[in-house]
């Protein structure tokens, strides 16, 4: 799906004046071509498979050892309100067979999935997915702690406060043991 640029530039022009503006004022005349290109960037990720990113795998011999990339940045937009939500995204996971992948690959698809219409549970849910579709791991951990701008700019107006989510998949559901090192190794 792309960002249908015209369309969105109609549709901005059409907000400035609902909301009392006048989008023909200096300040404002560029503004409906700046939140089309914006969104063109910021949405991005409609464009891509972000789950591709990981098949860019290397065979290590026999590593089956966790691998924990953390304090991945991401920004989104929420899906309710349309407004940011950024924060930080922590991924564990165990190789099946030495079957590894980039550690940039693994940002890239958090990336990819962050740059969509969003809720932050179903995008937590999409990286672990996607790691275990293209991975075959034994298991994988996803955390997201992210500060929803629809909380602190409106509503409760609760500055600071951090969602937090998870997913967990394989070996990390079953062990206990195991899923409470990849935490204690996260700092969580």
């Amino acid at each position: 799906m792309a960002v249908d640029k015209p369309r969105v530039e109609r549709a901005m022009r059409e907000f400035l004046i609902a909301i009392g503006e006048d989008p023909d004022r200096p300040g404002l005349i560029e503004t409906p071509d700046r939140v089309a290109r914006a969104a063109m960037e910021i949405l991005g990720g409609y464009e891509e498979n972000p789950a591709e990113h990981l098949r860019k795998q290397f065979q290590e011999t026999e590593n089956e050892e966790m691998v924990i990339v953390r304090d991945i940045p991401f920004s989104s937009l929420c899906e309710h309100h349309i407004l940011p939500f950024t924060g930080k995204a922590h991924v564990a996971y165990i190789p099946r067979g030495g079957r590894i992948t980039g550690l940039s690959k693994i940002a890239r698809c958090v990336s990819g999935y962050a740059r969509r219409l969003q809720l932050q549970e179903r995008l937590t849910a999409e990286i672990a997915d996607a790691m275990m579709a293209e991975l075959d791991p034994q298991g994988v951990l996803v955390v997201l702690e992210a500060e929803h701008m629809c909380m602190t700019m409106r509503g409760v107006r609760s500055a600071g406060a951090l969602t937090m989510t998870s997913a967990v998949r394989g070996v990390f559901r079953k062990e206990i043991k195991t899923r409470e090192e990849a935490l204690r190794l996260l700092g969580l």
